[in-house]
């Protein structure tokens, strides 16, 4: 298999918007893994190009007539090793998730892998395939928590939405959809876009010594404002692009390349989304590392398409 063509199977370009998911579960949940957390976003990749190869696999038969030029159908890789790839990937992925938490990481990488893989055999075809696909983007998020639903579910809401509404979406990147199911899919990027500030946002626990605390005040204060307008400039990004896109989708529902354009902003967009979320769970820099790796997404993706 030549690079150029490994890199369209899996869709490579969209696999720099899978890190962010793990990465705003950990944040969420107080980075259960310590310095192991790498692993996580690491396995996440693996899973997200597994499920791409998988994709390509399941849907060779399909795509002979609607994406011929994709690498299966158009006979620049050969069926079984797009599954061999789909399964290397996937054990890759258990394997790093187990490198970052054991056992509690594998409870949550075992569905998680069991819903991308049930999403391109089963569920893509039917009604359910967004719902599928939503959870597994938001397993992919308590996945970086360690399991902790408590605390990382509203980011796990908040990626889950957004991945909803691309999804339904997709369907008709080849025909266009129809206003009725476009309507849904611009409801999920609100749902996601108000939700991602109140998944940053948790009270502290614990007491502070006096006068510890007056000696924080200051630096405190001024950590939280930088949160908050980290948090509001990357939500303002996600909704003038992601939003933008899926609006002009909305009204122009029946052209297909319209829609498939919409379709490729959600894929990449994620990652204003998970900005955000990292934003106010007081993780600035990381923050702005991810709307870095958006940008080289955008970039990429002029190259390998992210569909």
């Amino acid at each position: 298999m030549r690079p150029r063509d490994a890199a369209e199977l899996v869709r490579l370009p969209a696999a720099l918007t899978a890190p962010g998911d793990s990465l705003a579960g950990a944040a969420a949940a107080g980075w259960p893994y310590g310095g192991r957390t790498w692993a996580a976003p690491a396995a996440s990749v693996c899973l997200y190009l597994a499920g791409m190869a998988l994709n390509d696999f399941a849907d060779s038969d399909l795509d002979a007539f609607e994406r011929p030029e994709r690498p299966v159908p158009s006979g620049r890789v050969a069926p079984f090793q797009a599954l061999g790839t789909a399964v290397a990937l996937s054990g890759a992925g258990l394997g790093l998730a187990a490198v970052a938490g054991g056992t509690r990481a594998l409870r949550v990488a075992v569905p998680l892998t069991a819903a991308v893989w049930s999403y391109d055999l089963w569920a893509q075809r039917t009604a359910a395939g967004p719902a599928v696909m939503a959870l597994a983007r938001g397993l992919d998020v308590l996945l970086g928590a360690g399991g902790d639903l408590r605390r990382a579910a509203l980011p796990a809401f908040a990626v889950a939405a957004h991945t909803a509404g691309v999804t339904t979406l997709s369907r008709g990147e080849v025909s266009g959809t129809t206003g009725r199911a476009a309507v849904p899919v611009r409801a999920a990027a609100l749902a996601a876009t108000r939700t991602g500030p109140a998944a940053g946002t948790r009270p502290r626990t614990g007491t502070v010594p006096r006068t510890a605390a007056a000696s924080r005040t200051g630096t405190g204060r001024r950590t939280r404002v930088a949160a908050g307008v980290a948090t509001g400039a990357a939500l303002a990004g996600y909704a003038a692009t992601v939003g933008r896109a899926q609006l002009a989708a909305l009204r122009a529902p029946g052209h297909a390349p319209t829609v498939r354009a919409a379709t490729g902003t959600g894929v990449r967009g994620v990652t204003g989304l998970q900005s955000a979320l990292l934003a106010g769970a007081g993780a600035p820099v990381l923050a702005g590392a991810l709307t870095a790796l958006g940008g080289l997404a955008r970039v990429a993706s002029r190259k390998v398409s992210p569909t």
